[in-house]
């Protein structure tokens, strides 16, 4: 699709926001985009013949060169040289696992040809945590607290998920403050993981004032975690049937006081970063992604956004109600971190907008289920009543039971779409649960980003893709 196409579709999308990336003085020759393969463009004559239906048969003669490619070893096949190949000039070095350049124990394995990245190869398994097998030892009512941890810098967004899963099998009903109070938190998650990701990503690019100044308002979002859920992260908050607690007295002064200084933090963002000739330079055309490869590789989310695909999962499958509010879905045009850094800032604005709307509509209510089944009793009960006691002991001790069957649940994280699918065999725990993280789908999509680029851009590429190690190696 031509770029003209592609910026009709985009522009024509409903609750689209076309983010245009450059810069005031528009001179798009300064883009300096790399010649890269695409996912798609036609493969060298000299191979085609051997990836043409029926090709994996066995060859009636033994060719080595033939035998290589079905094999699997060779590799150069993935991108396409200019100039005639000096293996002389290759050289292998790695690059991590260290923090916080690499974003914490991913390791890239690069093939360099002078200064120019020829093939890269992420090297993941250093953090490997085993979550969702664990999550097969806890009951349904522990679930949050151990998935919680996966992205542990949207926790509310891993809990969520995991809820709205298992409530399909219990089949109960939520409470509407309660899916207010989710939508509450979740959107707040969103803007405090925006707001460390522009802070390690002028970090990582060189504006070092950006972690102190990403870093103050995000605080702010993390004292009101605080004051709700008293933790700053890793909340088991958000559980299955409503939420642990209603939010506490005040909380709407400390809303208003964030929809003021928050915007106010990012306007000054804006100041530093989108006119600075040297941010720009380390932004603009580097790390390019384009649709068809973002279909590819499974990239969803801002990445996503940013190379021109219009979907969000709170747009096309709505959750928690979130469809009553009203936000539209920024999408950039070129896919370069650049338009990454502006579909994130818009998203930031946006987030805010539904908290404002959350503030100004909080319906009354409880903020849980009243199906005694899944929902222990009121505290106060417990002191007057001996088998509220026990029905309050036996759900934190031995859990509840849940219907057999199977449910998927994915909701839009900051990262992008984050899955869970959970299998009950009729018993107070998991039989089974996998988890889809968006992070494991973008380091995948490392090498379609970093191919035939400088290795000077490789830290602004990966900080870009905004990887959580914890969602990768779960």
């Amino acid at each position: 699709m031509s770029e003209e196409n592609q910026t009709e579709e985009i522009d024509s999308a409903e609750g689209a926001v076309a983010v245009d990336a450059t810069t005031a003085t528009g001179e798009e020759g300064r883009r300096q985009i790399h010649d890269m393969w695409v996912a798609g463009t036609e493969e060298r004559a000299d191979i085609r013949q051997f990836t043409d239906e029926g090709a994996q048969e066995l060859l009636p003669v033994e060719d080595e060169t033939a035998l290589d490619i079905q094999r699997g070893v060779v590799v150069d096949d993935d991108y396409e040289f200019e100039d005639a190949r000096d293996e002389d000039e290759l050289q292998i070095i790695n690059m991590g696992p260290q923090h916080p350049s690499t974003h914490g124990v991913l390791r890239l394995h690069l093939e360099l040809e002078g200064e120019t990245i020829r093939r890269v190869k992420p090297i993941i398994g250093y953090l490997h945590t085993g979550m969702e097998k664990t999550g097969e030892t806890l009951t349904w009512l522990q679930g949050p607290t151990n998935v919680t941890r996966m992205d542990y810098l949207s926790p509310f967004h891993n809990e969520l998920a995991y809820s709205l899963a298992v409530e399909k099998l219990l089949n109960v009903e939520i409470p509407e403050r309660a899916q207010a109070i989710r939508i509450l938190m979740t959107e707040l998650n969103r803007v405090s993981s925006h707001l460390l990701w522009v802070a390690t990503q002028g970090m990582d690019i060189g504006a070092i004032s950006m972690m102190i100044y990403g870093w103050r308002e995000r605080e702010l979002v993390l004292d009101f975690f605080e004051k709700v859920t008293g933790l700053r992260m890793n909340h088991n908050f958000i559980r299955p049937g409503g939420v642990a607690a209603d939010l506490p007295d005040g909380w709407e002064d400390d809303i208003e006081a964030l929809l003021v200084d928050v915007p106010a933090g990012v306007d000054e963002y804006h100041e530093i970063l989108d006119e600075n000739p040297i941010f720009l330079d380390r932004c603009q055309g580097i790390g390019v992604i384009t649709p068809a490869e973002c279909r590819a590789y499974g990239v969803t989310g801002a990445i996503a956004r940013a190379s021109g695909v219009d979907w969000d999962l709170r747009k096309a499958f709505p959750y928690s109600g979130i469809e009553k509010y009203e936000f539209d879905v920024p999408v950039g045009k070129h896919g370069d971190v650049l338009d990454r850094y502006h579909v994130r800032m818009a998203e930031i604005d946006q987030s805010l907008r539904i908290v404002k709307q959350i503030l100004e509509t909080m319906p009354a209510g409880d903020y849980r289920t009243e199906d005694r089944k899944v929902t222990p009793p009121p505290r106060k009960r417990i002191d007057e009543s001996m088998e509220a006691l026990i029905h309050h002991f036996k759900i934190f001790t031995s859990g509840y039971k849940v219907p057999a069957g199977e449910a998927w649940q994915s909701v839009e994280s900051p990262r992008g779409e984050l899955g869970v699918y959970i299998v009950s065999n009729g018993g107070a725990k998991p039989w089974r649960i996998h988890v889809r993280a968006p992070s494991f789908a973008h380091v995948q999509a490392l090498p379609a980003a970093m191919t035939d680029t400088l290795i000077a851009d490789t830290i602004s590429t990966l900080a870009s893709m905004d990887p959580v190690l914890g969602d990768v190696d779960r």
